[in-house]
């Protein structure tokens, strides 16, 4: 029984240096009835901890599934502990949300699990993730191209997922249950090389062993490293974001490229920001090659966009379409990103101050002729600033204000009957529709952003 007692020990060690389980608590344990989760039952068991087991039905491979089942059953009973089953349509998960059958699983497995955790008052969901499983997702993460927390492979816990044998090899665990006389069922699904991680496990892995035995230690070795050094890495990266990046309160942000080019590692910090915004790493590799272009230059990704603009790189969402809109009347108006509009008329005497914030103008309803038409700034607009008496464009206007590039694209103008631009919302009204002293009644018009 060395071996056995030597497995215990080894995970008992990495329990508690991990600080994954409680042994007053109950923990659910997943149960597919293979070699790794049974030794994980029979691991925990052996220690001492308050265990359930939780299995999952997934109706992909016939008989074999309804095998696996029966196992399960019959090995849980024997051990006097308590079995909760879960059936899946995988198939159908699948196609309905357009998913692989791996990942179908996937997705059902761990939200039943979630679920049946907060149900039975589980402290924590143990699976039996090992050396050989970090070794081949240290690899998979490595051939798709990952940073360095991808190549720190799978962590010891992840919310309320724990994985107790990752301090452990297959190889251990084969041993440890041959020791114990303890069968367990084979996936065959595993046994052929359809999918990624079995192509590595089957026809990589042993190749790496041929150059080096230790092959799977020494990538633990490396992932662990990795992981070690990643709070570091992340509290440096946290520092000069702080510096780099302000964020607005519509979730967009705005970074400084000179002091991103002038940190220790611009492209990380760049990927760390923009991958918040679902940027695939092809568009951040484009982005940081490009980062001393001209205004102008701009990418589109996922809902967002990202634009180069006197020297910031400012990312926001993709505008929602506006289409112009005619007003007729008085009233409240809703536009297509949810701000809104209202137009009303007030008698020159009920005014008690003309003076107003940017977001309200007052203009004097004789001299705009209704119906009004808001729609986006177009190239070539023109207006009469107020204060002003000859006409100037509406681009050189704002950007005399400075505005942004992505704002300028998605400014809107007001527009009476007559065709004359009356207000460039949210900023100046037009000088030939201002109140003077022969002004009787009012349009007042209140910009409402959502």
């Amino acid at each position: 029984m060395i071996l056995s007692v030597t497995m215990l020990h080894k995970v008992s060690k990495f329990i508690d240096l991990h600080h994954l389980l409680k042994k007053d608590a109950l923990h659910l344990a997943a149960l597919s009835g293979g070699a790794d989760s049974v030794a994980l039952l029979q691991v925990l068991l052996s220690l001492g901890y308050k265990v359930e087991a939780v299995h999952c039905n997934f109706h992909l491979r016939g008989e074999e599934s309804d095998r696996d089942e029966t196992f399960c059953r019959e090995l849980c009973d024997s051990l006097h502990v308590r079995l909760h089953i879960a059936h899946f349509d995988t198939l159908a998960y699948s196609k309905l949300h357009r998913v692989s059958i791996e990942m179908a699983a996937r997705n059902l497995r761990y939200s039943y699990f979630h679920r049946l955790a907060e149900d039975i008052g589980a402290e924590d969901i143990c699976v039996a993730h090992h050396k050989d499983d970090n070794a081949e997702t240290v690899l998979m993460n490595l051939v798709r191209g990952t940073g360095a927390n991808g190549l720190s492979g799978i962590h010891p816990k992840n919310g309320r997922i724990v994985r107790p044998l990752l301090c452990v090899s297959r190889q251990e665990i084969l041993g440890y249950l041959q020791e114990n006389g303890q069968v367990f069922v084979t996936d065959s699904s595993n046994l052929v090389d359809d999918v990624k991680r079995n192509k590595v496990r089957l026809n990589v892995m042993p190749l790496l062993k041929e150059m080096n035995p230790s092959v799977i230690d020494a990538i633990n070795v490396t992932a662990e490293r990795l992981t070690d050094i990643m709070p570091l890495l992340k509290e440096a990266t946290e520092r000069y974001v702080s510096d780099i990046a302000v964020y607005d309160k519509k979730g967009g942000v705005e970074l400084d490229i000179h002091k991103l080019l002038s940190s220790p590692s611009p492209k990380h910090i760049l990927y760390t920001i923009l991958e918040q915004y679902n940027c695939p790493s092809n568009v951040i590799k484009e982005i940081a090659e490009r980062l001393n272009s001209r205004t102008g230059a701009g990418w589109s990704f996922a809902n967002h966009i990202a634009v180069i603009d006197r020297g910031k790189l400012i990312v926001s969402e993709r505008p929602v379409p506006q289409r112009p809109m005619k007003l007729h009347i008085c009233g409240k108006y809703i536009l297509a990103n949810g701000d809104a509009l209202v137009i009303e008329t007030v008698k020159r005497r009920d005014m008690a101050s003309l003076r107003q914030p940017a977001s309200i103008a007052l203009l004097d309803a004789d001299n705009v002729k209704m119906p009004l038409l808001l729609r986006r700034v177009e190239e070539g607009d023109r207006f009469t600033p107020f204060g002003m008496k000859g006409t100037k464009l509406v681009s050189d206007f704002l950007t005399d204000m400075k505005m942004p590039l992505h704002l300028k694209q998605q400014q809107l103008c007001l527009l009476d009957a007559s065709g004359h631009i009356v207000w460039i919302v949210g900023h100046r009204i037009s000088d030939r529709c201002k109140i003077t002293a022969e002004t009787k009644q009012i349009l007042k018009m209140t910009f409402v952003p959502d």
